[in-house]
């Protein structure tokens, strides 16, 4: 599992001191107007430098990053086991998959990014936020920002330089911090060989408070296990 760019935009929150933050999210991907499926929905805890990712379904695997010290896991419940994953590799395919996002999107660079507000404010996940539309070569985000929120785009700053995302959306995370705020709703639109290609990230909840130690770790009592090396 790993985190693509345009996951991450609904993912990249961070606050200027270290801050605990859980929230739930719905993506959603249309091509050419068309729905690709139901959407995905996840779950997401962070906690400093350490992160768990699962889906909604009860029993559902799940995804830990250790970036302190250097680990990471995919939590299997249905045999309640933990596949500890070379880390060099899973960041290898985050950087791979974050330069193919950076090529679709024109490598915007900071200053490349041109922004206007939109005109009608929203309440998503029950907190008030402000539109913004963002502009750089083939790609077009509207984002909204909720400021009465104690949490930012600084949290996320170790994962978004370890997967590379911070140099493929470098403009477009610029100019967030430019304009402040949590971002609870993202609305990416891409055009591609004739195609256009949208990703609605919404969070539909959010808690900021310390999460246990226990959620980053292997459960007590499973068997963990080493990632089978990729075939030759």
């Amino acid at each position: 599992m790993v985190l693509a760019p345009f996951v991450l935009t609904g993912v990249l929150l961070a606050a200027a001191a270290p801050t605990d933050v859980y929230f739930e999210q719905t993506t959603v991907t249309s091509l050419d107007g068309r729905a690709q499926g139901q959407g995905v929905r996840s779950r997401v805890w962070v906690s400093g430098r350490r992160l768990r990712l699962e889906g909604e379904a009860a029993q559902a695997p799940a995804f830990l990053l250790q970036l302190d010290v250097g680990q990471a896991y995919r939590l299997d419940p249905a045999r309640q086991v933990a596949v500890q994953i070379d880390v060099s590799r899973l960041r290898n395919r985050a950087q791979m998959d974050s330069s193919a996002a950076s090529d679709l999107m024109g490598s915007a660079e900071e200053g490349d990014v041109r922004s206007a507000a939109l005109p009608a404010p929203r309440t998503i996940a029950g907190y008030h936020c402000r539109g913004y539309r963002m502009t750089a070569s083939t790609l077009t985000m509207d984002v909204c920002l909720a400021r009465d929120l104690p949490v930012g785009l600084d949290t996320f700053t170790d994962l978004v330089e370890w997967s590379g995302a911070g140099q493929a959306m470098a403009g477009f995370l610029a100019e967030m911090r430019r304009l402040q705020g949590f971002p609870v709703e993202t609305r990416a639109r891409v055009s591609v060989r004739g195609q256009t290609l949208d990703t609605v990230s919404t969070i539909t909840k959010v808690v900021v408070a310390p999460q246990p130690r226990s959620l980053f770790e292997p459960p007590a009592g499973w068997r963990v296990e080493r990632e089978a090396p990729p075939s030759p």
